[in-house]
């Protein structure tokens, strides 16, 4: 894991932006699978590889979607916005989010920056019990060289910036 500064927003180019109720969201665990199947296929065309690029795009977005999912506030809208700089696409999701959800994503955002953050991640998979939410960002961290941030929005809201190097990933 490198830690790396993360570049400044007008140095992506906009690709997709949508919105989505919040409540029409949360109704159905799918939406996290359809959502990041669409948005994948839609920004993966003009890689290198469009498949592969697709597959790892989708699973990094499925994850955060996920996170959202189990610890989701129905009121409010969901916002999913993808950016490009070169080999990195930017997502950012702007959610609702209470002070419990905030003061989780704070801790968990602030733990996958820190330099044990592998250990942390290696621990949380190697234990019989299921992983905590927080081990979906050291995951990107760890095995998607994500590096991840939080915006304050709206007072409810918050938005969480991934960046993901996915074009130059090496399999």
């Amino acid at each position: 894991m490198h830690v790396a500064e993360r570049e400044p927003e007008a140095d992506f180019e906009p690709l997709l932006q949508l919105e989505m109720e919040m409540g029409t969201f949360l109704s159905d665990w799918h939406h996290c699978d359809q959502l990041s199947t669409f948005v994948a296929r839609m920004i993966s065309l003009n890689r290198t590889d469009p498949v592969r690029h697709s597959n790892f795009f989708s699973s990094a977005l499925n994850e955060l979607l996920e996170v959202l999912f189990r610890g989701g506030f129905p009121d409010g809208q969901i916002g999913c916005a993808v950016y490009r700089q070169g080999p990195t696409e930017r997502v950012k999701l702007t959610f609702p989010c209470p002070p419990r959800q905030r003061h989780f994503l704070n801790e968990a955002v602030a733990k996958a920056r820190r330099g044990d953050a592998l250990a942390r991640y290696l621990d949380s998979i190697s234990t019989d019990l299921a992983p905590p939410r927080d081990a979906v960002l050291l995951d990107l961290t760890i095995n998607f060289d994500a590096l991840i941030h939080l915006e304050d929005s709206a007072p409810s809201s918050i938005t969480l910036v991934v960046d993901l190097p996915l074009e130059g990933i090496v399999t």
